[in-house]
């Protein structure tokens, strides 16, 4: 497949270090886990053959498809009177096609919802108190199994309601075109009005793309003293309005808010948790579907393929070197 050049130019408060690129390049580093995601086997995303230039700046233009912004949300739901199951645990599968399946249940103990398809696993914390969830299909299609569990004694889980179902998706982008558990809004959310001000008058999906990537850069700030307060914590989920907020957060922020921004947008967007060298430091990032091509700085990518984008680094400065990695590359390990 032919490259395409992309660019963007460099940001204030950071070098354009942080990539929109196929290969695998620098990014800063949470040590905070993803809470819950466990697969039971797991794979280095690392690619050859694309390096990264120097990031000076350009003309800042950009070319591909022509771009308008989606007149409806493609929104997720949990229907309850759809759900099979009792209150004990019930699974929404009426929209398997659309990318997503719901889970709800009650109980005196801690859930756990998993969601498992041939050698992979994910678990995720499930609300005790009835309230659903709803988790991307994120592994394709195929048979899929989905499991309540109910905590016993420390680490130790029963199963309490269970079922298979085979998953055949409308597109492949279905799982990364909605809001789902670790990448949540919706139409009155704060973060989709901010995105579509982003895109307006936007011409492409690249120059949408380039402009919430600058915004995000510019002002969203690394939050250090919250990633040392979450080093050792399970089941942190990020608030994409609340980012937006206080204008500081995480990585685990920086992915959820951005894929927020860009998934209302009608682009795919990937959240991906995983590691960075060195050190294999804990950290989220993502991965957008850009159909076309970007003109402008200085990284190779391979258009109508997934292109890598990560914000914390791009907007952390050099700050705490126990969060930030030395660019040499990401595992992923989740992805949402």
């Amino acid at each position: 497949m032919a490259r395409t050049r992309l660019t963007i130019q460099r940001m204030g408060k950071a070098a354009l270090a942080a990539v929109l690129a196929a290969a695998l390049f620098p990014l800063t580093s949470c040590s905070s886990d993803d809470g819950g995601a466990v697969p039971l086997s797991s794979s280095s995303s690392q690619t050859s053959g694309e390096t990264a230039a120097s990031g000076s700046p350009d003309d800042g233009t950009t070319s591909g498809p022509g771009y308008t912004i989606p007149e409806q949300l493609a929104l997720s739901e949990y229907h309850a009177d759809a759900a099979t199951g009792t209150e004990l645990g019930a699974f929404d599968l009426s929209a398997l096609s659309q990318g997503y399946v719901g889970a709800s249940a009650k109980s005196d103990a801690r859930l756990k919802f998993q969601v498992i398809k041939d050698d992979m696993s994910y678990n995720y914390d499930l609300p005790n108190d009835g309230d659903p969830i709803i988790c991307p299909l994120n592994m394709g299609d195929g048979m899929y199994s989905f499991r309540i569990m109910q905590n016993t004694s420390g680490s130790n889980y029963v199963e309490v309601a269970a079922i298979d179902q085979a998953v055949t998706l409308d597109s492949e982008f279905a799982p990364f075109l909605i809001p789902t558990v670790f990448c949540n809004y919706d139409e009155s959310s704060a973060v989709v009005a901010k995105a579509r001000e982003l895109a307006a008058g936007a011409a492409n999906s690249g120059e949408v793309v380039r402009s919430v990537y600058r915004w995000v850069v510019e002002n969203i700030e690394y939050d250090s003293a919250k990633a040392k307060e979450l080093v050792d914590a399970t089941g942190y989920v990020p608030n994409p309005d609340e980012t937006l907020k206080t204008q500081k957060g995480i990585c685990f922020d920086y992915a959820s808010m951005t894929g927020a921004m860009l998934r209302s947008l009608g682009i795919p967007c990937r959240v991906i948790t995983g590691y960075v060298a060195p050190n294999n430091l804990y950290h989220a990032w993502n991965m957008v579907y850009i159909d076309g091509q970007w003109i402008s700085a200085s990284f190779s990518i391979d258009p109508k393929s997934w292109t890598r984008v990560d914000l914390t680094f791009a907007a952390a400065d050099a700050g705490d070197s126990s969060t930030i990695g030395d660019a040499t590359g990401y595992t992923d390990r989740y992805v949402y």
